[in-house]
């Protein structure tokens, strides 16, 4: 009897019976396989996740299972194991995490068998064995013995193959009246590079012929990855590839942490350590020469961080350190082809090799670990709260454990629960207090901007002085605006109506360059100028900034010859073009540098001595527990952007709350004393680390009248069963966001002791959703974004 997790809904463990036309040999635990299901003849992928000797019980008659999807197993025990705790840790079943993992092309059920019989090869599809009799599949499986039939790999689809990019950004010379091409444009615009056989199953077959007038005209590419780009940030540019480097030469602090922590590589047992060590210091050299040290030891490497572009410099970095050495760099940005080749190939690899990439690349199988480090360990990247959720820094603890390797959380200004865990001796730490070079920390100074009128734009006339001062140095700027597009409301002048989107009920952000409006959480766009929903008038104003109105607004007050970037989701939409921006920057072709936090951390930028942060209280009143924490981690970084050359460094930050604490440690940037206050302050509240944290959300349809009903039912059971499981349960209450794409959103908050009585309520909860059911449960355990 085969147990078996299936990859797409209903993403049960089903028990299959081993099928007379194959041997039983045949079946291994981490296999792929094809199944029956249901009375309709629809065929699942699963994963076989155990096999039991077992007698059926009287009365009960399993399905066969169909076929292989592959004669050796894709997933190694371990990799179960750490599917099973996932499952268990979020209270969701094994198929749901396999699904949630595994890239596209190893979930479907399209396996192709090519025969070998003597005759012309042929090929058939999973739905031709199932239509086959029994002593059809009989002979098919003798075949199969004597290995005359093979299972051919997804991955040869040559339509996938064929991939589609952009090669200009908005705004593009297409006439209004050419819709299915701005179609193609815009979609491509918004998901990226991706096969051409995929754009013509999401927008239909009739947008072909736009697709090939767009490559005849040079806006779109069509065609295999080029030879000889970079895979990292998908870049031709021949900067990307660095010569070899025999190795560095470490400072005292470098040497000191480095011997710490080789030591604990080298220790009986898996340990945890943090590496705190300020912006400029030099963390990476660190995280480069541990790796020498496990590659050395015949153990595999992961580095891990929470952007791509931040991944991109580590991977850059990896080829420089180690230029003979296989690297492989996944990400979620990369082609479902490219990811599942990957996937594959580290499945069947035993020799130690090094992988980089974003949190996603955590759940690559992989040869033994001997060390993994998560960069910039802080930032909330690192959690997945949408789909499959889970915390990254935990996943890669338990695959540390499995391997009695290294974890190593890197930062400059820790998560607070890292931190706390150092202080109470579960994690380990080494501190690097003094940057690397001839760097130092950079003067930080607070602009009181309450005062200032609507009509002065979003920066202050001394902050615009050394905006223009620093140019006319010939010295570098960097913005922080942590909000893109040009303005985040537009306000119609006839009725006062801000612009909405109809699904979700927040405002719409217009974007200049694309001539729309868009909503940043479910992506509908409109084109500018709108109807206004109320009074049908076309008037409006745009209220706020974003990082497309300020680099406008910079470009007005700057020298006319002052080169201007801008780095954020909407600049870098085409392949290699964040590279390019950073790189641009670096080589100081442009004087100054626009940007949402993606510029806030880990860039080097030597010849930049100032640094603003346009608004500094964004988020900082979030209702988010940890708001001040994010608010310090952010601005800390990014005034690390400052003074890392020869020159000094100054950091200039505008807010209107003067008064909060957060400042008195953003200035100089005392992580330490920030730490301390924060701390007590979450002692006295009673939120993590002092109490187990989790949030249950739910959500039905806008027009399902039954909806309320069920909330307020569930809200019973939950408060009954928190009475007995000493959970304490407030809630139901709206959602911040109340209502996102079509959906009404509420949510409940649980405290507790222990994550048992937590996982033991939502999983009565969750029981209670009949199937079918319109409402959507879910369970974040210890969430990063509380809205």
């Amino acid at each position: 009897m085969l147990a078996i997790s299936l990859l797409s809904p209903p993403y049960a463990t089903l028990s299959y019976a081993t099928p007379a036309w194959l041997d039983i040999s045949v079946w291994k635990c981490g296999q792929r396989v094809i199944v029956p299901l249901g009375k309709g003849g629809m065929l699942r992928a699963g994963i076989i996740v155990s096999i039991d000797d077992s007698s059926v019980k009287d009365g009960v008659v399993l399905k066969e299972c169909l076929w292989p999807a592959e004669r050796e197993p894709l997933l190694q025990p371990e990799y179960l194991a750490m599917v099973k705790q996932l499952a268990l840790r979020h209270v969701v079943t094994e198929g749901e995490v396999l699904g949630g993992l595994l890239p596209a092309g190893l979930r479907t059920t399209k396996i192709r068998l090519r025969v070998l019989d003597g005759g012309k090869p042929r090929t058939m599809a999973m739905r031709d064995v199932a239509n086959m009799s029994d002593i059809e599949r009989c002979s098919l499986g003798v075949l199969w013995a004597s290995n005359a039939v093979e299972v051919l790999d997804s991955t040869f689809d040559a339509e996938e193959q064929e991939l589609c990019s952009l090669l200009e950004d908005p705004p593009w010379s297409v006439r209004p009246s050419a819709k299915r091409q701005i179609e193609v444009l815009d979609f491509l615009y918004d998901k990226g590079m991706l096969s051409r056989k995929r754009l013509l199953q999401e927008l239909g077959s009739g947008v072909s012929a736009a697709l090939n007038t767009l490559a005849e005209r040079g806006l779109i590419r069509i065609g295999p990855r080029e030879e000889g780009t970079c895979e990292a940030c998908q870049d031709d540019d021949p900067e990307c590839f660095f010569e070899a480097d025999e190795g560095f030469v470490l400072y005292p602090e470098q040497q000191t942490v480095f011997d710490e922590f080789s030591a604990l590589m080298h220790a009986d047992g898996a340990r945890s350590a943090l590496l705190y060590g300020i912006t400029g210091s030099g963390k990476t050299v660190v995280y480069l020469e541990l790796a020498a040290e496990a590659l050395a030891n015949g153990r595999s490497v992961m580095l891990l961080a929470p952007e791509v572009a931040l991944a991109c410099k580590l991977e850059h970095a990896v080829h420089s350190r180690f230029p003979s050495q296989d690297c492989f760099f996944y990400n979620g940005y990369q082609s479902p082809t490219e990811r599942e080749k990957t996937f594959r190939t580290l499945a069947e690899r035993t020799a130690p090799c090094i992988i980089v990439g974003t949190r996603s690349a955590l759940f690559l199988p992989s040869p033994t670990l001997g060390l993994i480090v998560l960069d910039e360990e802080h930032d909330t990247s690192f959690k997945q709260d949408e789909g499959l959720v889970y915390q990254a820094k935990e996943v890669a603890y338990y695959r540390a454990q499995q391997s009695n390797g290294l974890l190593l959380l890197g930062s400059a200004t820790p998560d607070v629960k890292t931190f706390h865990a150092v202080q109470q001796k579960a994690v380990s730490m080494g501190v690097m207090r003094e940057r690397a070079g001839e760097g130092e920390l950079p003067e930080v100074s607070l602009l009181n901007i309450k005062n200032m009128k609507r009509a002065d734009g979003i920066l202050a006339a001394e902050t615009k002085r050394q905006i223009r001062e620093t140019v006319e140095r010939g010295e570098q700027v960097v913005i922080l605006l942590n909000r893109r597009g040009y303005s985040p409301l537009m306000y119609c002048l006839d009725c006062g109506q801000v612009a909405r989107c109809p699904h979700c009920e927040v405002g719409l952000t217009y974007h200049k360059e694309r001539e729309r409006l868009i909503c940043h959480y479910c992506g509908y766009s409109v084109t500018y100028p709108v109807v206004c929903s109320k009074c049908k008038g076309l008037h409006y104003l745009p209220m706020g900034e974003g990082t497309e109105k300020l680099e406008e607004y910079l470009a007005e007050i700057l020298p006319p010859d002052t080169k201007i970037l801008r780095l954020d989701r909407d600049s870098t939409r085409r392949p290699g073009k964040m590279q390019r921006i950073l790189d641009a920057f670096a080589n100081q072709e442009a004087q100054v540098l626009v940007g949402t936090q993606m510029l806030s951390k880990g860039h080097h930028f030597p010849n930049v001595t100032l640094a603003v942060v346009a608004d500094g209280d964004l988020g900082l009143n979030l209702p988010d527990y940890r708001a001040a924490e994010r608010t310090f981690q952010l601005l800390v970084q990014a005034s690390g952007r400052a003074g890392r050359g020869e020159k000094a460094g100054r950091v200039l930050i505008q807010t209107r709350d003067p008064e909060h604490y957060c400042w008195q440690f953003v200035g100089s940037a005392d992580y330490d004393g920030f730490y301390a206050e924060e701390i007590e302050r979450r002692r006295k509240r009673k939120y993590p680390p002092f109490v187990k944290l989790a949030l249950v959300r739910v959500s039905y349809p806008l027009d399902w009248r039954k909806g309320m009903e069920w909330v307020e039912s569930l809200t019973e059971i939950a408060r009954a069963l928190g009475k007995e499981h000493n959970v304490r349960v407030l809630g139901h209450t709206p959602s911040p966001l109340p209502v996102l794409r079509g959906r009404k959103r509420f949510q409940w908050t649980l405290k507790s002791d222990g994550w048992v009585s937590i996982r033991t309520l939502y999983y009565a909860m969750r029981k209670a959703v009949p199937r079918g059911s319109k409402l959507r449960l879910s369970l974040d355990i210890d969430p990063v974004n509380m809205l």
